[in-house]
């Protein structure tokens, strides 16, 4: 990995341009979005004498209603799934949904889904289901979110399953917000370059995976609308893993997005985004018929991905 981090670096300098918060410390990828909360102040406060009583029964309730264990979860209808810039649906539709149950101490577990088709699908019941364990904590004026990611598919072939872990630095600067992402999947079968380009089968091959990611969103004042913009850098297999798919399928590749959400109402978030990657028509020709949609077009091809999503 030594090699790949010193191949990495013009990749990490520019995710670091675009998301290191201004304090010594980003940033949600920070899932797949990154949410803000405006706090508004009370003007009221100015008013208030220098020494308000104290209702001892209000303030003991309040503390009683926060609850030790919260629950969110959210339901996506998206016009295409991307993975780090690669469809996995063969740019189609795909109906996504997740859950996340945290303590208050900062540690969660959830679970996410969707389906597959084409380049990501490995029979069964054509679903990747993510489980998910972290814990996150103020550093800084900013959050660390660390944990661990279980990509599984469901009743699906063998060698797909793999685990990666991950941590993102979140921060804001005036009204914008910043997230610097690193996620790692170690030496793993699943990973492994099975079917490597012009050389023989090598099954049982074993290798790892580094994504680093940079993420900004800007919130427009008075109206209920996010910009986003996205990076990537993907550095692993190049070539076809033991069910002929991989992680990432050049080897090294640059992904990003630029994109808007609007709040409608509360708990609905209508989004667009322009999706892309560097991977050029040469470097999927290496890597066809898998590495592309049944139509012949590569799953790595520009595009605009649009979504629906309900939240609680």
């Amino acid at each position: 990995m030594s090699i790949r981090f010193a191949s990495a670096l013009s990749a990490v300098a520019l995710a670091a341009t675009l998301s290191t918060p201004a304090f010594a410390g980003e940033t949600e990828n920070a899932a797949p979005a990154i949410e803000q909360e405006t706090v508004a102040e009370d003007d009221s406060a100015a008013t208030l004498r220098a020494i308000e009583p104290v209702d001892l029964a209000t303030a003991n309730k309040a503390e009683d209603d926060t609850p030790a264990i919260t629950i969110s979860g959210a339901a996506t209808l998206t016009s295409d799934y991307r993975f780090r810039g690669v469809s996995q649906s063969d740019e189609g539709m795909a109906v996504q949904g997740g859950i996340t149950v945290t303590h208050e101490s900062g540690f969660y577990v959830g679970a996410w889904g969707s389906n597959l088709a084409g380049w990501g699908t490995f029979g069964g019941a054509n679903m990747e289901l993510d489980l998910i364990a972290g814990y996150k904590f103020g550093i800084g004026e900013g959050t660390l979110d660390t944990g661990l990611v279980w990509y599984m598919y469901p009743s699906g072939a063998d060698t797909t399953d793999f685990a990666e872990l991950y941590a993102k630095l979140s921060g804001s600067v005036g009204g914008l917000g910043l997230t610097a992402g690193v996620a790692y999947a170690p030496k793993q079968e699943a990973l492994g370059n099975a079917f490597p380009v012009g050389a023989p089968a090598d099954p049982g091959d074993k290798e790892d995976n580094l994504y680093l990611s940079g993420d900004a969103t800007y919130g427009i004042s008075g109206a209920p609308i996010t910009l986003k913009a996205h990076i990537g850098y993907s550095d692993g297999n190049p070539g076809l893993g033991p069910n002929g798919t991989s992680v990432a399928p050049t080897g090294t590749y640059l992904d990003w997005s630029l994109g808007v959400d609007i709040v409608p109402i509360s708990g609905l978030t209508l989004s667009a985004a322009y999706v892309d990657t560097d991977i050029s028509e040469a470097e999927a020709n290496l890597i066809r018929p898998n590495f592309a949609t049944l139509a012949g077009n590569s799953i790595s091809d520009a595009t605009v991905v649009f979504s629906v999503t309900a939240s609680f």
